[in-house]
Parts: structure tokens; sequence; C-alpha cells
């Protein structure tokens, strides 16, 4: 018999899936209903960035990637929807991973590692239809059926190799340590974060592209000009073969320290000038200099710490297990990881305004710093333009579409501040 706690549990699960579901669908209904009222009667504005067929193709773009996001959106929840009331969890646990009244570490990790499986294995339709029907429709995709399915496997082996250790020792905390161990799993976790800072393009980066030393002596010299210029102490300046994969472009730096090092996506390379070069690396740079990197850090662990001490909580609650099917009398931790872990999600999902919104700020700011250590506001204003057209970039998103979803203010935003920024200098 279900008792009223059980049910208010699966009915609050069931609500938040319905609500991000359709929440998610409205808000891609209206980004599509936007875009295409403006297919033929655009903004001014945007001519000034695309020409007529480039703006039709990347109206194209936005609508067949549209599609394949309310496709995802529906595939997902469904997927979700069993995985929670199916009652698949508590059978694949009580069968096969169930230890009784002893608890065994390894056990309870593979338990995680088998529903991490079941999803990796459930999305790779969807990531392959993205590469080989949307991307490679629209020229982006540049990646070869062997590439991909050994990107798909790579990645399968080292998530294993790394998570499964790691939630090992988190179970491990949970018998071991107390009440508190959820503080001990905080640090854990966080550290490991800040070593994988370093350690990520080191050792993993590599495994699925190369990375080498900027070839053209003038331009890496010209570069690291100004990131000396900008406060930017850096050892080196590396390219990465992103064309081998995709037609995007990109650029970041990873890593602090004496462990920094500046990274160009080849394709940035190719389809930029050298000042427009320099705009995305002071860009790129800014980021730095105002503090972003520690102040994301922060929040991040602020976030960190709070899931933790839920996840202690809900395993101090025996019916949010039994709610899904579990028999607690004969669970570890693991069903209650798993559980919140599949339905952090749905809570998190509604954060993403205020995330974007401090994202966005970021973003102007380090447009700001451009700015100032470069020649003005033309050169990232080209190379924001000529990103924006190679990569089909939406230029009517609708506003709140873009203001839920977006990291980055929209491409006519960002333009308009950095002219009223050139303006007020």
């Amino acid at each position: 018999m279900i008792s009223d706690l059980e049910l208010l549990i699966m009915l609050a699960a069931a609500a938040l899936l319905a609500a991000r579901a359709c929440w998610q669908t409205v808000l891609a209904v209206l980004n599509r209903s936007r875009v295409l009222s403006l297919r033929h009667r655009p903004p001014d504005t945007v001519f000034r960035i695309m020409d007529q067929k480039t703006y039709e193709r990347s109206v194209d773009y936005t609508l067949a990637k549209n599609w394949f996001e309310l496709l995802s959106i529906w595939y997902g929840t469904v997927l979700l929807t069993v995985m929670l009331f199916s009652g698949v969890l508590p059978w694949l646990y009580h069968n096969f991973f169930d230890s009784g009244s002893q608890i065994y570490v390894l056990r309870e990790s593979l338990f995680l590692a088998a529903i991490y499986l079941v999803f990796f294995l459930a999305n790779l339709p969807l990531d392959f239809y993205s590469s080989f029907r949307l991307e490679e429709r629209f020229g982006f995709n540049k990646s070869t059926m062997g590439l991909w399915i050994s990107d798909q496997i790579k990645g399968l082996i080292i998530a294993v190799v790394i998570f499964v250790p790691l939630l090992s020792i988190i179970i491990w905390l949970i018998i071991r340590a107390g009440s508190l161990w959820w503080i001990w799993a905080f640090a854990l976790v966080f550290l490991f974060q800040l070593i994988m800072m370093v350690l990520y393009p080191m050792l993993i980066l590599p495994l699925f592209n190369k990375l080498t030393p900027l070839p053209d002596p003038g331009l890496r010299q010209r570069l690291m000009d100004l990131a000396d210029r900008a406060g930017f102490k850096a050892r080196t300046i590396q390219v990465m073969d992103g064309s081998k994969r995709s037609g995007h472009s990109n650029a970041f730096f990873t890593g602090f320290g004496r462990f920094r090092r500046i990274v160009l996506f080849d394709t940035l390379i190719e389809h930029l000038e050298p000042r427009e070069l320099e705009a995305v690396l002071a860009h790129e740079i800014g980021h730095y200099k105002k503090g972003h990197i520690p102040r994301m850090l922060a929040l991040s662990a602020i976030m960190l710490l709070t899931g933790f001490a839920l996840a202690a909580w809900l395993l101090e609650t025996p019916a949010f297990i039994q709610a899904f099917g579990f028999q607690p009398e004969h669970a570890g931790p693991a069903p209650a990881l798993a559980l919140f872990a599949l339905l952090a999600g749905l809570v998190t999902f509604w954060m993403s305004p205020l995330l974007g919104t401090l994202s966005r700020k970021h973003e102007y700011q380090a447009d700001s710093f451009a700015l100032k250590h470069t020649q003005g506001a033309e050169p990232m204003i080209k190379a924001l333009t000529r990103l924006g057209t190679e990569n089909l970039a939406n230029l009517t998103p609708h506003p709140w579409y873009s203001g839920f979803y977006y990291s980055h203010p929209t491409l006519m935003e960002r333009i308009d501040a950095l002219e009223q920024a050139a303006e007020e200098n």
C-alpha cells in the first residue's frame, strides 16, 4: 500500500517532468513562430550582418534545429518517464546489484554506471542524426562514421574509468564518514573539478583532437604581444583541429596559474583576419581578467554543496526511493543517488534564466575588455559578424527563448553594445 508521502513524491516528480517538457515546447514553438514571421520581412539590421541568401539559409538551419529540438525534448521526456515510473530501475537494482543487508561499494557504483550506460545508448540515435543528417545538410559536419564511432567508444571508456572510482569513493564516504559525509564528498568532487581543469587539456583532449603550436610565427607573436599587453601570461597558443569534426569555430583558454593555455580552432584562424583574431583572443582574456572564472567556480561550488546536502537529506528519507519501487530495507545509497541525479535537472532547469543572465553579463564585460585592448570596436564587430555568418546564427530569436537558453547575448545585442561603448569612449 502506497503511503501519502510516497504518492506526494511521485506526483511532484511527474509534475516537474511535465512542466519542464511543456515549457520547453512553448519556448521552442515561440522561437519557431518568430523566426517564421520574420523570414520574409526581417529587421533592416539583419542585412548589416548577412546578405539575403545567407539569411534565408540561417532561417532554414534554425527551423531544422527547432524540429530536432522538439523531437529531443519529448524523446528525453518519455525516456526519463520510463526510467522513473516503469519499475525498470528497481528491477535492475534488486535483480543484479542488490547486496542484501551488506553494502558493496563497487556494486553500488556499477548500478549508477549501468544507468549512465542506458542513457548513453538511448541518446546515440539523436547524436547520430544531429551530426550526419542535420549538421551534414548545412555543411557543418566534417566527421566520418569511423571517427564518430571512435569518439563514442572513447567517451564511454573515459567516463567509466573516471567516474566509477569517483562514485565508489563517494559511496564509501556515505558508509564510513557519518552524517557529515556530504561535506567530504563535496570537497572531493570540487577538488576533482579543479584538477580536471588542468589535466583535461593535457590528458583527455588530445585523445580526441590534435593540439599543435600556432604555426604562423608572425601571428603567434602578434597574439602573444596582445596577451602580454592585456596582462595575461600564457605559455603557448595552440591550434586544435576542430575542422575534422565540424565547420563551427571557437576559441577558449584552459587551466590556471602556470598551466594556462590559449586554444584556437583551426576553423577560427581560417575564417578571421589577424585583427579579428586579436579581438577574439582579447575577449577570452577579458573573462580571466574580469574574474569570471573564479566567480563561476564559486557559484558552481555553492550549487554542488547544496546538491550534496539535499542528497544527504533524501538518503535519510526511505519514502523517497520507495515511491519509485525500491525496497529501502534492501537498498544501499545508489538508488537514492540515482533518483536524485535524474530528478535534479527538473529543478535546476528553472534556474537557467538566472544563470544565463549572469553569463550574458560576463560576455558584455569581456567584449568591453576586448574593445579597450584592440583597435576599437570594429575588429570585434567584424569577427562577430563573420562568425555569425559562417555559423548561420539565428539573428531573430524570440526574447523569451534567448533569455531562457542563451549563455551569450544575441549577435545584434552584442554589436549594439559594442557600438554604444565605442561612442562613449
